[in-house]
């Protein structure tokens, strides 16, 4: 008796898996959403960010003072692998004229008693104005620069100590006292594809997964492709292969395109790879099953294939702003950043960050490892109660049919 109920489900299970695959592989549009979108953004992106740091940021240098110690100020500048002057007009409006046309990002003016203030070691300003509305050009400029003055001072001041008869190792320890050794943990180069890239990966699949799923589930029920699943004599079918075999066909689907950015997308581009293999695939078995079962159960809402680009397609961009990846986690209100969690990318992005990242293990992401969990369990529940929905309505249509076709027989 058991065998025999087993064997039963597990044929719905194959017929609902084969025209999931059907409906998946025959539809241009879910095609392209659920295979093609993750190969196209993922490369996109990838390629649009592909620098990784702004190099040679133009500004422009108004050099007052026009003397030995501000040319040498100059090229020190011109040095600095991030900045490149390209610019030496003769006065600040010029160079303003300059920066309104977008031609430099950032001005450096050089007050005319530089090197006269220099000589009576007296304190010398000098103005930066740099383009706050564009943040990486504004920190390269910011940053560069001041490391370029800062150098610059303690020449200055290892000369004044030369010159007092001091020994050259005592002047350079004199002039610079406290010696900082500066090493960028997991983003050596402070790049901006590895800082964002791994969080856009994951919105993807959660996103594609979900919109999918939704296409897939609106086709259903404008075909009214679920009576069809329905076996001779019975009623109704059964929720549990319903639910299962729609999961399984995107799960096997998409375990394909994440092994395609895991072991190749990632070492094409050069992304940091400090997780183990097998932490990365056991935290992403609860963050696909319950991205899977969330696009299950929206699925079940949507009438119409449409309804899931409509609803689904522009949360992406509040989804990745609200993972705590673009925008830190303290400028977000916690009640809306902890509202996020209610939804797989909440705690897989921060999880999958730390694993593929910072090399954490599964025992230090266990919060948002359970926390995916769970939520894979409520979504199950979710899917089963919304596809139970969906074969009631079905069940209650096929009867109002029957009904009104019996008085014209």
């Amino acid at each position: 008796m058991i065998t025999t109920r087993f064997q039963k489900k597990f044929r719905e299970f194959a017929s609902v898996l084969r025209n999931e695959y059907r409906n998946i592989f025959c539809d241009a549009g879910v095609l392209l959403i659920a295979v093609g979108a993750i190969f196209i953004y993922s490369t996109a992106y990838s390629l649009a960010y592909k620098n990784e740091v702004l190099r040679d940021v133009p500004v422009a240098v108004v050099d007052n003072s026009r003397t030995p110690s501000s040319r040498q100020l100059i090229r020190s500048f011109d040095a600095t692998p991030n900045v490149d002057v390209v610019y030496k007009p003769a006065s600040l409006d010029e160079a303003k004229k300059l920066f309104l046309e977008r031609k430099v990002n950032g001005i450096i003016v050089i007050p005319g008693n530089y090197e006269k203030k220099l000589m009576r070691t007296e304190k010398v300003n000098l103005a930066i104005y740099a383009d706050a509305s564009y943040f990486l050009m504004y920190r390269q400029v910011f940053f560069d620069i001041m490391g370029s003055i800062g150098h610059s001072n303690s020449n200055v001041e290892w000369l004044r100590f030369v010159s007092k008869g001091v020994s050259s190792k005592q002047a350079e320890a004199l002039s610079n006292p406290v010696s900082i050794s500066v090493r960028n943990m997991y983003n050596p180069y402070l790049g901006y594809a590895t800082f964002i890239m791994p969080a856009i990966l994951m919105v993807i699949i959660q996103q594609t997964l979900l919109i999918g799923i939704g296409m897939v589930g609106g086709t259903w029920r404008e075909k009214g492709l679920y009576k069809t699943l329905i076996p001779s004599g019975e009623r109704r079918m059964s929720v549990l292969p319903i639910v299962l075999g729609k999961s399984a066909a995107f799960i096997s689907v998409y375990c394909i395109t994440l092994s395609y950015l895991l072991c190749f997308h990632y070492k094409l581009f050069g992304y940091p790879m400090n997780g183990s293999a097998g932490t990365i695939v056991l935290f992403l078995l609860p963050y696909l099953l319950s991205c899977t079962f969330l696009g299950v159960a929206l699925s079940s809402l949507f009438r119409h294939r449409e309804n899931s680009l409509l609803l689904l397609l522009f949360t992406s961009i509040p989804v990745l702003m609200l993972s705590g990846a673009s925008v830190p986690q303290e400028c977000i209100p916690q009640w809306l950043y902890y509202g996020t969690k209610f939804i797989p990318s909440g705690s897989g992005v921060d999880g999958f960050i730390r694993i593929q990242t910072m090399g954490a293990t599964l025992a230090e992401v266990s919060t948002q490892f359970w926390t995916l969990w769970i939520l894979t369990a409520v979504y199950f529940l979710l899917a089963c109660l919304g596809m139970r929905r969906v074969l009631r309505k079905t069940e209650r249509e096929e009867r109002l049919k029957q009904l009104t076709a019996q008085p014209e027989s």
